[in-house]
């Protein structure tokens, strides 16, 4: 996580840039995930954005649920920074720490995570986490996650990575993405299966369980803390 957090704060200035250029659909991701929360928008609900980045997931969930209560989670300075300056301080609060290590202080009824999750190191890591997230939700609260995954076999995921990089191509020197993204992203980055990440999400005990949408290896997917 340290060497995750040197790169996010040497970014932090053009990350939101740099996420445009090297996710695929990147608003199509973030408005997926917004339109997954089944509240009311003119309701007060409480919501967690774990590794909140610049705060592109938490305002628009702020754009959509004016009244939202916001804690805004993430290991990088400087970009809690940035998301002040997008949400300002009314109905927001920024805490900065390892989102892995972060003990809730409240009940939420909406926690949310994007591009972040996949930092966690390996398959007990996730689940011991899931398992926080449902215990700070309310009853009937969701957890949605937006982020990079596996494919369930070796062949899917070579035609992931290759989409993956046709799509970088149109936007990002070919060199760079040999020499750079695709290098950190095998040292950093962790995904998971997203069809096990399903699984231990029933497991644990959330219900409605779902994909809200997908582009090979990205996907909006979570569910919901039972009311009974």
């Amino acid at each position: 996580m340290e060497k995750v957090k040197q790169h996010f704060e040497e970014e932090a200035q053009e990350f939101d840039a740099i996420i445009r250029r090297l996710i695929p659909y990147y608003e199509q991701m973030v408005e997926a995930l917004v339109l997954a929360l089944p509240f009311n928008q003119s309701q007060l609900i409480r919501v967690i954005d774990l590794g909140c980045g610049t705060g592109t997931i938490a305002r628009r969930i702020k754009d959509v649920y004016p009244q939202a209560q916001i804690t805004c989670v993430d290991i990088a300075e400087k970009m809690l920074q940035i998301a002040q300056t997008k949400l300002g301080d009314s109905g927001v609060r920024y805490q900065l720490a390892n989102f892995e290590k972060y003990e809730f202080d409240s009940v939420y009824d909406v926690a949310v995570s994007s591009l972040a999750l996949h930092h966690l190191v390996d398959e007990d890591d996730k689940i011991k986490f899931y398992k926080k997230v449902y215990t700070c939700l309310s009853l009937g609260g969701v957890f949605y996650n937006a982020d990079v995954i596996l494919a369930s076999n070796s062949h899917l995921q070579e035609r992931y990575m290759e989409k993956w990089q046709e799509y970088m191509r149109l936007r990002v020197p070919v060199e760079e993405i040999e020499q750079k993204w695709i290098p950190q992203h095998y040292d950093e980055d962790h995904p998971s299966k997203l069809m096990s990440q399903l699984d231990w999400l029933r497991d644990i005990g959330f219900v409605e369980v779902d994909v809200v949408w997908k582009y090979y290896n990205f996907a909006v997917y979570g569910g919901c803390k039972h009311t009974a």
